[in-house]
């Protein structure tokens, strides 16, 4: 096999989770194997690499977005987070970290970051436009819909998300479901 030319590489500058980072890339490296690979970042899971599964759900602009169907150098200059990025030692977890912690809204967890980053780019959309949201159990669970659990714990997760908004809200949580099984 040819070794790749500069015709096929590219310098990209990215700022991921708040430090700017610039890395000469092939053109055919997705934003997921950036993350992953080149940056050493992988709370961020490579599922089904087809954008069914959502495990690879990062923020590019403060939106949610499937990293294994980007190209890394089409994001030169974006900023993008990751489940790493949500937390950090001066702020500690994420309201949503925490809120998945207290409702156990993870078995395996493999699916949890990207989850987590779906709920952060949920409530974000909501806040950006608090009339088209629709941040009911139902509502919830059809917004999260592209992030699959193979181990059930969709309540959970919508309980998590749940207990979020309600705070945003002044609310006291709700009373916790029973079981992680099942669809919300």
């Amino acid at each position: 096999m040819a070794h790749p030319t500069q015709a096929t590489r590219s310098r990209v500058g990215l700022h991921v989770n708040g430090r700017r980072y610039e890395l000469d890339v092939d053109h055919r490296v997705t934003l997921l194997d950036l993350l992953r690979e080149h940056l050493g970042l992988t709370g961020t899971k490579k599922g089904c690499d087809h954008g069914q599964c959502g495990a690879c759900t990062v923020l590019v602009g403060g939106r949610r977005a499937n990293s294994c169907l980007m190209l890394a150098v089409a994001h030169d200059g974006a900023e993008v987070t990751t489940v790493e990025g949500l937390g950090d030692d001066a702020r500690g977890p994420h309201p949503l970290q925490e809120a998945f912690l207290e409702r156990d809204a993870f078995q395996c967890g493999y699916c949890t970051p990207g989850q987590l980053c779906s709920a952060v780019g949920l409530l974000a959309e909501a806040a950006a436009d608090p009339g088209a949201a629709d941040l009911s159990r139902a509502g919830i669970a059809e917004a999260m819909s592209g992030n699959l659990c193979r181990c059930g714990a969709y309540p959970r997760i919508v309980d998590a998300v749940r207990d979020v908004v309600a705070a945003s809200e002044g609310a006291a949580p709700a009373k916790a479901s029973g079981g992680g099984r099942g669809v919300a």
